[in-house]
């Protein structure tokens, strides 16, 4: 698929295993975001999201089945004021901490690279949002020589536009080892969107049945900043 033409979500059934994803973008008035974790490992499944306060957490299903909690357990979202942060990986707090601070999250993020996941080198993915106006930065972090010793860095700022947001994965497609996303942020079609619940539904049934494990989304009203969750756990029987 061209990801610079318009895709409504749909095409999130084209791929088995898109890793990570984070999607957001803006209808009238509102800002919508989604992010949704897959895996394969016993590890990477044994997981759900819950909310904690204005944040979204990850936490074992089961405790017994644990393995290496450092790359799996972390905050997907914060919040900083009116700053919405969505990553995949603990990321998220290099974000906040630099915001609270008053440094450009930019900077923060290029001292931080891929995870150290041999051979994958699992990109980081990031979402900082600005919830008065809706405009957006997306930004990915992933392995340059396939070696696991230089980092590529990329930005991707977005003003707000209603009825289109922007797609970013951590993976191009099922395989060994897992290829990094390439190219730009996908630009979805939101027009079709007319609430909530058909915008998570849609992600949701349109996820790889075997591999998707837990999907956030967030209607985020601009006027007022009210904020409104919805989570779907597979292993939780959502």
């Amino acid at each position: 698929m061209d990801k610079n033409l318009d895709q409504d979500l749909s095409f999130l059934a084209s791929n088995e295993y898109w890793g990570r994803g984070i999607l957001t973008g803006n209808l009238p008035g509102t800002i919508c975001v989604a992010y949704f974790i897959m895996g394969r490992s016993q590890n990477s499944r044994n997981r759900y999201f819950y909310q904690e306060d204005d944040r979204i957490a990850i936490a074992p299903y089961d405790m017994e089945k644990l393995e290496d909690p450092s790359l799996i357990i972390y905050y997907p979202v914060k919040k900083v004021n009116d700053t919405l942060i969505v990553t995949n990986g603990d990321q998220t707090d290099t974000i906040e901490e630099a915001i609270s601070k008053g440094v450009p999250f930019q900077d923060a993020l290029r001292k931080r690279c891929f995870e150290p996941d041999a051979p994958n080198y699992t990109p980081r993915i990031s979402a900082v949002i600005d919830q008065d106006t809706g405009d957006f930065v997306l930004s990915i972090l992933k392995n340059q020589d396939g070696r696991g010793e230089l980092c590529a860095r990329y930005f991707y700022e977005y003003s707000c536009q209603e009825g289109n947001g922007r797609f970013i994965h951590t993976y191009e497609r099922n395989d060994e080892p897992l290829p990094s996303f390439q190219g730009e942020p996908w630009s979805v079609d939101l027009s079709v969107v007319s609430d909530q619940d058909l915008f998570t539904e849609k992600i949701w049934n349109s996820l790889n049945s075997e591999n998707k494990i837990s999907l956030v989304t967030m209607f985020v009203d601009k006027a007022s900043g009210k904020r409104h969750t919805v989570i779907k756990n597979k292993r939780m029987g959502d």
